[in-house]
């Protein structure tokens, strides 16, 4: 399985004008540098008063399929 780490930095006001509706994607930028994409529904369970912020590693499969999502 493969994986990418993030830095996410998101306000609440941010996250719930942005990213609350169904299909929405967020683009983020991985420790390695590279450009990634992602479905914004994964980062719910992690969503505060304070928005969602932290290092969260993702994982995926071969065919780059999401698989999981942890705060690291």
């Amino acid at each position: 399985m493969q994986e990418i780490i993030v830095n996410l930095a998101i306000s609440a006001d941010e996250y719930l004008k942005n990213y609350q509706s169904p299909g929405i994607n967020v683009s983020a930028t991985s420790v390695d540098g590279r450009r990634v994409h992602f479905p914004a529904n994964i980062l719910q369970r992690f969503v505060t008063r304070n928005g969602v912020h932290g290092r969260f590693r993702i994982r995926f499969n071969e065919q780059g399929k999401y698989q999981a999502i942890e705060r690291c």
